[in-house]
């Protein structure tokens, strides 16, 4: 227990490192090509980033998950997963290059043809990476994830900036893009060393296949229907609309999505070792999601309040219209933490079947939202989101409950003091921007009064989560101070 406490609190550490130093890098960058490139060159971008986002899940094949899950692991099972992958990103680029022309022409952008064949590189180079980050996952190596990522984001960052001072425009995102995923590669090829030896074993793909095409239908599934939303902005309203759109989305995920990638990274692999022993697997669960809803509730709430006079003095007023954007979006993905560690729970008991099936039905409801982007407009789209996401929390939680007596209701009664506690920081900030100040006054204002909130109930409170997260704090301060009076 000792020694799997061990490996997963130092896998958070790694991972949280890299979600910190290699997202703050990519955020920087991204305030600086904000500054310089227009909407609608992210625009395009995006839309090129709809279907590599979406092809990506059909090149792992949910390979990656069932090896992860799998005790006795071979390199035979290495060799054939590698083998399948390169296979399907070859054949998948062929098949994206092939119809870039009629993409380019449903989004009436002739420019969308070059641009698409060029990023749809990514998904070969990322073929190459997905056997080094399974191995690294499954000993919960994350130190030299982060190496590679770090030092990924800071080369590719400067390129990126290089060629959009240089006037490349567009294909500065794009130059970006590309050494980001290659760099990332090589150096995972480089820290970890494992080579193939192209065996094919049938044997391990009926295993990985039985499992992992489950996995792979859901990720595909899911991956078309979030795509959806930017494929109905990008065509009923415009690239620029999208480019605000897809920004507003980025910083969101930069936190909620990455918070969340953070978690289920280390704690899939750390369960999976104890699926065994529910007892103390739903203990380990509870914990996860009481301390990641706490987090990813605050901050989430607390940047939809101070999104207007943020994003006004990063990026500039040109981003207006994502500002507005901001605050449902961040309602929105503040769920998404509890959603993505109950889908975690279920691959761990090994029930892709029901990962499955919740897929196919939360789609079908997200239906709704998609006609109101359609018909109504953008906003009205935003916020059935926020509905179908309240709705899709009762569906996550109804078979984990089922599975691990750890209800639907519970986990609502567990999450109820971290929203109530983000909820009196939203409502302290949000109208400071009403102030007659410039926003250059009114941000660090909105800061210091939801810190001061922020610490005021949490000290008062001594809430579970909030000292857990104290306490980790304080070792980590004290572990590093004792390092270097040592020195």
């Amino acid at each position: 227990m000792d020694s799997l406490r061990s490996k997963t609190l130092k896998g958070v550490g790694w991972s949280a490192a890299d979600a910190i130093l290699g997202q703050g890098i990519v955020f920087v960058v991204g305030v600086i090509l904000a500054n310089i490139l227009s909407p609608e060159e992210y625009g395009l971008v995006a839309i090129c980033l709809i279907f590599t986002t979406i092809l990506s899940s059909v090149v792992d094949s949910g390979f990656s998950t069932a090896l992860i899950r799998k005790n006795d692991t071979s390199n035979d099972d290495y060799n054939t997963m590698f083998m399948v992958n390169m296979v399907m990103s070859v054949i998948i680029y062929i098949m994206l290059y092939a119809f870039s022309p009629l993409i380019a022409l449903f989004f009436e952008r002739p420019q969308l043809v070059i641009l698409l064949r060029v990023l749809g590189l990514i998904l070969i180079i990322q073929a190459l990476s997905i056997i080094q980050v399974t191995i690294l996952t499954k000993r919960i190596d994350f130190k030299t994830k982060t190496k590679a990522s770090l030092i990924a984001a800071v080369v590719s960052g400067v390129v990126g900036i290089a060629m959009a001072y240089g006037g490349f425009g567009v294909w500065s995102l794009v130059g970006q893009q590309l050494a980001n995923r290659l760099l990332y590669t090589l150096f995972l090829w480089i820290f970890n060393k494992w080579w193939p030896c192209l065996r094919f074993s049938l044997t391990s793909f009926h295993y990985m296949w039985g499992f992992g095409w489950k996995i792979m239908a859901s990720g595909l599934l899911n991956n078309v229907w979030n795509q959806l939303y930017q494929v109905v902005v990008g065509k009923c309203y415009s690239p620029a609309t999208l480019g605000q759109y897809g920004r507003s989305r980025e910083f969101a995920n930069l936190f909620s999505q990455n918070f969340t990638a953070i978690i289920q990274r280390v704690t899939y692999p750390a369960l999976a070792e104890i699926q065994d022993d529910k007892a103390r697997m739903v203990a380990a669960y509870r914990k996860v999601i009481k301390i990641s809803m706490f987090v990813a509730a605050i901050s989430m709430l607390a940047l939809g309040a101070i999104a207007e006079p943020f994003l006004y003095c990063l990026i500039g007023p040109q981003w207006y219209e994502a500002s507005t954007f901001l605050p449902l979006i961040c309602v929105s993905m503040s769920l998404y933490p509890l959603h993505a560690i109950n889908l975690n729970m279920l691959q761990v008991q090994g029930r892709s079947d029901i990962f499955l099936v919740l897929e196919i039905v939360k789609k079908i409801i997200s239906v709704g939202p998609l006609c109101l982007g359609v018909f109504v407009g953008i906003y009205w789209m935003l916020i059935g989101s926020i509905i179908v996401g309240v709705l899709c929390i009762f569906l996550n939680t109804y078979y984990t409950g089922k599975l691990l007596k750890y209800t639907s209701w519970m986990q609502i009664r567990d999450i109820i003091p971290s929203y109530g506690i983000a909820s009196a920081i939203f409502i302290s900030v949000f109208f400071l921007k009403y102030l007659p100040l410039s926003f250059f006054l009114i941000l660090p204002i909105q800061m210091v009064v939801a810190t001061l909130v922020f610490f005021l109930i949490c000290e008062s409170t001594k809430m579970e989560e909030y000292c857990e997260l104290k306490g980790i704090a304080v070792r980590i301060v004290r572990k590093y101070s004792a390092t270097h009076s040592d020195r």
